[in-house]
């Protein structure tokens, strides 16, 4: 662990975090620049971004509980790195366990050797890079599947998009669903807070609650998970 959160290990990880942040200020600046070509105003720009903002709260906070995790494991400095860049406990975790794993060791151990640990640290960053390539490579292409999909028509694309959204969604909500009881209690009352939620907003024209219900409704079913975790278990 002393050489996990050393100064050295510090200073190697700032490059890619830097990285991280310029782009995303590139992003949005790019997208202010477009929402003006696109005709909407200063009012609704900074409403979206300020929409973008609370609702990031609910992922990040699960990020940022996984990296407590994480830290205890591999240090400080990795894990800043590595959920920068991927922002997945649910794969860093493995990959970690799986590195240290080939020299006879778990995470969590006191004696690992620097050999396993840089081992760890190589499994999580080559095992993310597959990511980061069909990202690279794949992004600039897929408006034109998109188009295609679309055969032309423009009321299409929308409609596509939406659907692609959800399937995505829904495909990783299957795999909680029938992990057990807590995971399928989180999932169902936190849609039905989202549904409630979106329903008063729109009835009764409440911009900040529709602000905030994503983030709300992600909080909400995780504190469900928990309770039901700590006081029923998992029925399967």
């Amino acid at each position: 662990m002393d050489i996990a959160n050393s100064r050295w290990l510090w200073l190697s990880t700032l490059p890619v975090v830097s990285v991280v942040l310029f782009q995303a200020a590139i992003f949005l600046r790019r997208a202010w620049a477009d929402g003006k070509e696109m005709g909407l105003s200063d009012e609704q720009l900074k409403t979206g971004f300020k929409t973008g903002v609370i609702s990031a709260i609910g992922p990040a906070v699960a990020v940022l509980v996984g990296m407590l995790a994480l830290i205890a494991t591999v240090g400080g400095p990795v894990a800043w790195m590595r959920l920068t860049v991927i922002g997945s406990v649910a794969f860093e975790l493995p990959a970690a366990e799986l590195g240290v794993s080939q020299f006879g060791y778990s995470l969590g151990d006191g004696d690992i050797s620097e050999t396993a640990y840089a081992t760890a640290v190589w499994s999580m960053t080559l095992g993310g890079t597959g990511w980061l390539l069909v990202s690279a490579l794949g992004t600039p292409h897929m408006e034109k599947a998109r188009q295609k999909l679309g055969n032309g028509k423009e009321k299409l694309i929308p409609i596509i998009s939406s659907a692609a959204m959800l399937g995505a969604f829904a495909y990783f909500l299957t795999g909680e669903v029938a992990a057990g009881t807590p995971e399928t209690g989180s999932v169902a009352v936190g849609g039905l807070v989202m549904l409630v939620l979106l329903r008063i907003a729109d009835k009764r024209d409440i911009q900040w609650l529709r602000e905030w219900a994503l983030g709300t409704a992600m909080i909400v079913g995780l504190l469900v998970g928990v309770v039901l975790q700590v006081t029923v278990g998992s029925w399967w």
